[in-house]
């Protein structure tokens, strides 16, 4: 049989039309941007379409637009650019670990960081946050939608709670873009994290927008590119892919497909909380993207049950591909009030543009028999 994917948080195939748009600067087309040749000056306008298409995704001016080599590159500049020994810096407790290691790096520097607590639901209060400002906070980062649990936070709300303060904001919203309106005046932020290889378009490529008038640091120097925020030649394809891969999600068939893809994750938990008892959705159902399933099961170890799923030919993952080979569970559960236990029995199922109901029902039809057969192994009693 086929395999079946159902890990599109991790990553997501590279879309034909963004491929297609990628091939002319893999071969004819290879010019340097900064070189003032026809071939760089070709490379250096395909670029700038790029730019301009992500701009105006974001509802901003182009040259707030930074490209960098991923979005874990882009979280760490957002950060260690715009925070200095002395200031005060306020985060979630389920951010990703590009956000958390860089703000215990930062502590290591004479930083100060609050963890603010997501609630059972993997939602952070705004009354939390505007407790934890002080007079030396500089900068906020919340996450747009959350990559474990899929909880999406009141960003909006925050904004402007912060936009009050005069503090700058940045929000991760790798995971938000493909389904959640990232105008960045609607959400009152300075700072913005994008990726492309959760878009349908290539590894390698992240954006930072950056306000006008916001001063970031450069943690890499050279040649100057991207207004010398982020030197280092630009990867013309892959900033080309990024382009293309941002029009596509703003397709109207895309946005239609994606409320079918809402009515595939409520089957979903509909019907694995009903066939395998004891299990738990993790996070609120409410307020979570619309391809995210997060469900712990009792009696079961959840890379036990991953493995199971691939042996069957379906993939899926027990949380974050970024720390799947950690033998720790996962911080984002263990904040939501999971029990070590509990935490390691966690199964994620994100879905995409290729999900068909056909998939859903053959995930369906397996995974409660592997968790009967891994519960009677581990000698689980109900």
């Amino acid at each position: 049989m086929p395999k079946v994917y159902l890990d599109y948080a991790a990553t997501t195939p590279i879309d034909p039309k963004v491929l297609r748009a990628m091939m002319p600067y893999l071969k004819k087309d290879f010019g340097n941007p900064s070189s003032i040749h026809a071939f760089g000056q070709k490379a250096m306008s395909a670029v700038d379409s790029a730019r301009q298409i992500t701009a105006n995704f974001l509802g901003c001016g182009p040259a707030e637009i930074i490209f960098t080599g991923s979005a874990t590159e882009a979280d760490n500049l957002a950060i260690f650019g715009s925070v200095k020994k002395g200031d005060h810096v306020i985060i979630s407790n389920i951010e990703h670990h590009a956000i958390l290691e860089t703000c215990q790096a930062l502590e290591k520097r004479g930083v100060e960081v609050t963890y603010l607590p997501a609630g059972k639901d993997g939602l952070v209060a705004v009354s939390d946050l505007d407790k934890a400002i002080k007079s030396n906070t500089a900068l906020v980062s919340i996450m747009y939608a959350n990559n474990e649990i899929g909880t999406v936070q009141p960003i909006q709300e925050m904004g402007k709670l912060l936009q009050d303060h005069k503090i700058l904001f940045h929000t991760d919203a790798v995971q938000a873009a493909n389904f959640l309106d990232c105008d960045v005046e609607k959400l009152g932020v300075s700072l913005l994290t994008l990726s492309s290889h959760k878009i349908y378009g290539p590894k390698g490529v992240g954006v930072l927008y950056i306000k006008n008038g916001v001063k970031i640091s450069p943690m890499i120097y050279g040649g100057g590119q991207e207004q010398s925020i982020r030197s280092g030649t630009e990867n013309v394809a892959g900033i080309v892919g990024f382009g293309e891969a941002i029009k596509q999600i703003q397709d109207p068939k895309i946005k239609i497909h994606n409320i079918k893809i809402r009515q595939f994750r409520d089957k979903l938990i509909k019907m694995i909380l009903k066939l395998i008892p004891d299990s738990r959705l993790n996070g609120s159902q409410t307020n979570r993207l619309p391809n995210n399933v997060n469900i712990s099961f009792k009696g079961a170890e959840g890379e036990a049950v991953v493995i199971a799923l691939d042996q069957k030919g379906i993939a899926c993952s027990t949380g974050s591909a970024c720390s799947s080979k950690s033998l720790e569970p996962s911080h984002v559960l263990l904040a939501l009030g999971l029990s070590h236990e509990e935490a390691h029995g966690s199964l994620r199922i994100t879905l995409g543009r290729n999900t068909t109901e056909q998939e859903i029902n053959r995930l369906l039809n397996v995974l409660p028999p592997i968790v009967e057969r891994l519960r009677k192994i581990s000698g689980y009693n109900k």
